[in-house]
């Protein structure tokens, strides 16, 4: 029972079980009486006959009393043992119930005792012309008759009864079952349908993230308990749920404020590496935006002195007064009113302390301070690490942008104390000689027409001194106005154009920051020096200049349409194809002068620049720098 109680399946085979068990006593009742009932209708059948097989007796026996011969006697003789045969037979014998008080025991008994003891005999003398009379014989053949009547009386009643029964145990089981099958329907409609509907409804709602609908389930059984398990497993949910939406809510602001965070981070790094040397100004702004966002404050910002690497502060995000060290009084990033935190007086705050290095080298430290009970998430960690990379970057660069100024600052004036030794300072050498010489001839009273030659060596000295001076000056100026090779030569170009005249046009295939400052100004004097010959002797309608990149060395060529020049090799006195020269060996290369096909002069400057003697030469490809042609004189512009 307790089984039954606790097991809904159980329940529902033991309801399975007894309407089969009612179905087969069913079946095996039915078939029982209806094979005890297999006899009764021939038992019927053979009491009828022996009703019929008494008037055949009689109706024989007379006949012979009429005319007694030997077939009338034996056909008499026959229907007296048939009958005989017929009570005995067992197919009337085995009808009869085998009860002692049954009816029709006693009704059969009784006939077969009134035949056997008297009229079976009386019959049988009859038949052999013993007996005298057959009037006496023929009562008691209807009284026989009135028994037999009787007897089978008794086999109808007795075949109804069987009949009656079957139809009584088949309305019986059949109530017994609609018992059956209604507890069952009963119990499953009430512990099956009902709580299933309720468990597929919580599954619906749960399924739309609606755990507050219970089954509330009661009893022992399987869906009961599994309603139960779905309520504590509907709450957990819930309580689940509700806080991951809580932490997707806070993952999601975590994330909205990272992305405002990276936001200030982008636009605070075109200020850090655009800001020139004043990091104060560029990164006072982005710091307190993120102060604001992140909920954190103050920063401080402390760099190394590269010289004796001891800590400096920069920038201070809570500071009032402008730092001793500021260089830009007119800067005031330093002197916004400080973010107030809204802490309770007696808050604890920690500090962060954050590197600002690249690779081994610690440029700095950045302090970030926040209250303790806020603890910083991973989140913004990784911002702050980001903005210390940040930092880092933007100082590394400024003091390799400052190293790189005095570099160049050095390279330039080296660059101009060189010309100036190769050039002008030759030339006043030579004149310092002749006036040397020129003071010994008068000391000796020599001659005023051998001093004049001395006078015009000093005059023709003084005019190259000079105009070695005005051409230093215009190259040192164009290189100082210019942003590169190409556009100074550019200028060269547009100024030769109109002292000559004539067009003069520029092509450069070079890629960027091919040559060193040093190569550049080679470069240029060269070109100017050729253009110079080309205006002063070749008595040119057209020049060009044209610079381009291949094999891994920079090809110069500098060509007119003048009279050409008679001898390539260097005349006598030409000084300025003897610098064009020297120039040439200090780059390491080789100048080439040559007559043009079509007429004019073509001074070709082969060499390799430094930056590509470092690196392995590569087969030869096309050129990939986009070649620019200007014609100076018309103004025209072509792709």
């Amino acid at each position: 029972m307790k089984l039954l109680q606790r097991s809904l399946v159980a329940r529902i085979v033991a309801s399975l079980l007894a309407i089969t068990a009612m179905a087969v006593i069913s079946i095996i009742v039915t078939m029982s009486v209806a094979n005890s009932s297999r006899g009764d209708a021939a038992a019927i059948n053979m009491a009828g006959s022996l009703r019929m097989n008494s008037y055949q007796i009689v109706a024989a026996l007379l006949d012979y009393r009429a005319q007694p011969d030997s077939d009338r006697r034996q056909a008499a003789a026959r229907l007296i043992e048939r009958f005989g045969e017929r009570l005995r037979s067992p197919a009337l014998a085995e009808a009869i119930p085998g009860a002692g008080d049954h009816p029709l025991r006693d009704s059969y008994q009784r006939l077969m005792t009134h035949w056997e003891n008297a009229l079976g005999p009386a019959l049988a003398n009859a038949a052999e012309g013993t007996a005298a009379d057959v009037r006496p014989l023929r009562a008691e053949l209807d009284e026989l008759v009135g028994d037999i009547d009787s007897m089978v009386t008794l086999l109808e009643r007795n075949a109804e009864a069987k009949v009656r029964l079957i139809s009584t145990l088949q309305i019986l089981f059949l109530l017994l079952t609609a018992v059956v099958v209604a507890i069952a329907l009963y119990d499953i409609r009430h512990n099956l349908v009902i709580p299933l509907r309720q468990l597929v409804a919580m599954a619906k709602e749960v399924a739309r993230h609606n755990f507050r609908p219970r089954s509330h389930l009661r009893g022992n059984d399987e869906l009961a308990l599994l309603g139960r398990t779905l309520d504590t497993m509907a709450g957990e949910l819930g309580s689940s749920y509700a806080a991951l939406e809580a932490r997707v809510s806070l993952k999601q602001q975590e994330l909205q404020r990272s992305n405002q965070a990276m936001q200030i981070l982008h636009d605070g790094s075109r200020s850090l590496y655009g800001g020139g040397n004043d990091l104060c100004a560029s990164a006072a702004p982005m710091l307190r935006q993120l102060e604001t966002l992140l909920d954190i404050g103050p920063i401080k910002l402390s760099l190394n002195d590269p010289m004796d690497q001891q800590q400096m502060p920069i920038l201070s995000t809570d500071s009032a007064t402008r730092p001793d060290y500021c260089r830009d009084w007119g800067c005031h990033a330093c002197l916004i009113e400080p973010r107030s935190l809204e802490l309770e007086p007696d808050a604890e705050r920690e500090c962060l302390l954050l590197p600002i290095n690249m690779g081994n080298e610690l440029l700095g430290t950045l302090e970030v301070w926040y209250a303790k009970d806020l603890a910083l998430s991973d989140s913004t960690r990784r911002l702050l690490n980001a903005l210390s990379d940040q930092l880092a970057t933007a100082v590394y660069l400024q003091r390799r942008i400052e190293e790189q100024q005095q570099v160049t600052l050095m390279n330039e004036r080296t660059i101009i104390a060189r010309e100036l030794h190769d050039s002008l300072a030759q030339s006043l050498s030579y004149l310092k000689m002749q006036v040397a010489r020129l003071e010994r001839m008068q000391q000796k009273n020599v001659p005023r027409e051998t001093q004049a030659a001395v006078f015009g060596e000093l005059r023709t000295g003084l005019d190259s001194a000079y105009r070695q001076l005005r051409e230093l000056l215009t190259t040192f100026r164009l290189k100082l106005e210019g942003p590169g090779l190409k556009s100074t030569l550019l200028q060269t170009t547009e100024e030769f154009a109109e002292r000559m005249g004539a067009p003069v046009e520029f092509f450069y295939e070079l890629p960027p920051h091919l040559l060193s400052p040093n190569e550049e100004i080679h470069v240029l004097q060269i070109v100017r020096e050729a253009l110079a010959n080309t205006h002063k002797h070749a008595r040119a309608h057209w020049a060009a200049v044209s610079l381009r990149f291949t094999e891994a060395q920079l090809v110069l060529q500098i060509e007119d349409d003048g009279i050409g020049i008679e001898n390539v090799t260097s005349p006598p006195m030409h000084y300025g194809l003897v610098i064009m020269r020297d120039r040439a060996q200090t780059l390491g290369g080789e100048i080439t002068l040559g007559h043009r096909a079509a007429g004019g002069t073509l001074v070709t400057l082969t060499f390799t620049p430094q930056t590509a003697r470092l690196i392995a030469r590569q087969p030869a490809r096309e050129p990939t720098a986009v070649a620019t042609m200007t014609t100076h004189g018309n103004r025209e512009q072509a792709p």
